[in-house]
């Protein structure tokens, strides 16, 4: 195992081209893996702590996080997870905990989210839940206010719908400063950014790397996870991605959630009216430089 805690972060679980999406096969292969070489999964809050307190960590283990609550996370990735025993963090929008069995709510990108009934569920048998804002802002845009108000109405509406205490966060876009660690520490204990690397015992609790699973696509590239040479391909794929969020895309747009009760196929997209605000693209949407 590396030194330090592999926090993997997920979005959709789709066949998809999109650097969102981790194709469902590749999924299921990888998390075989995991259970065949006998790691033991742990939510984010639970490794948080470990991690913040010195407490050692179980020889073989790693986190695994979904953000934005897509839809797939139930149909594709729980039955998985399921299956091998094995738990996870979702950080969602209450937008989709708004969303009654039955119904969708598509996000900016025309992904459908969970619906209440689901996370419900879902959390009932074990996977824990964290905030992600109300509308996926990018919160070091926004004046201090209007951060207070995303992130506390939006862990108030999860602990609503779930009857249970939310102590996670994790940034829209991974983007943060000084201002919106210091709001978030006054809501949550923890709290997880984009940035690539391992998570250790001198990481800010309020500020936690994680492993963007599109870096871990193929299989020769998830088998780095059980290696001394994760850090140093972290660190290498690092170079052009933040060279890339430095000159090519500094600024994510500003995401819309559209609700609708009409569930859209897996990868499809929508232009929007004439007029209408354009719908954005993630700030690291673009493949990395290179291939793998």
């Amino acid at each position: 195992m590396p030194a330090g805690l592999p926090i993997l972060m997920f979005h959709a679980i789709d066949d998809a081209a999109a650097p969102t999406c981790f194709p469902p096969r590749q999924f299921r292969r990888a998390m075989a893996e995991l259970h065949a070489h006998g790691y033991r999964t742990l939510r984010f809050s639970e490794a948080a702590a470990h991690l913040q307190t010195s407490r050692p960590l179980p020889e073989r283990c790693v986190a695994l996080t979904f953000d934005d609550g897509d839809a797939s996370v139930y149909e594709r990735a729980w039955p998985v997870l399921q299956e091998l025993g094995m738990t996870a963090t979702v950080f969602i929008m209450p937008e989709a905990a708004r969303a009654t069995t039955g119904e969708r709510v598509r996000t900016f990108h025309c992904r459908r989210l969970l619906n209440s009934g689901e996370i419900v569920e879902m959390h009932r048998l074990g996977i824990e839940f964290g905030a992600h804002t109300l509308h996926h802002p990018v919160l070091t845009r926004l004046p201090s206010a209007r951060i207070e108000d995303e992130i506390l109405r939006s862990r108030t509406a999860i602990e609503n719908l779930l009857g249970a205490k939310v102590s996670s966060f994790a940034y829209p876009y991974g983007r943060h400063d000084r201002r919106c660690r210091r709001i978030v520490g006054r809501h949550f204990a923890y709290a997880c950014t984009d940035s690539l690397g391992l998570a250790r015992p001198d990481s800010d609790g309020l500020a936690l790397p994680r492993v963007d699973a599109y870096y871990l696509r193929s299989e020769r590239l998830f088998d780095l996870v059980f290696t001394t040479r994760l850090p140093w391909y972290l660190r290498l794929r690092n170079i052009p991605r933040q060279i890339r969020r430095a000159v090519l895309a500094p600024f994510p747009p500003h995401p819309m959630l559209v609700s609708s009760s009409e569930p859209l196929s897996h990868g499809e997209d929508a232009s929007p009216a004439r007029g209408s605000p354009r719908r954005g693209r993630r700030e690291d949407l673009a493949p990395p430089l290179g291939n793998g």
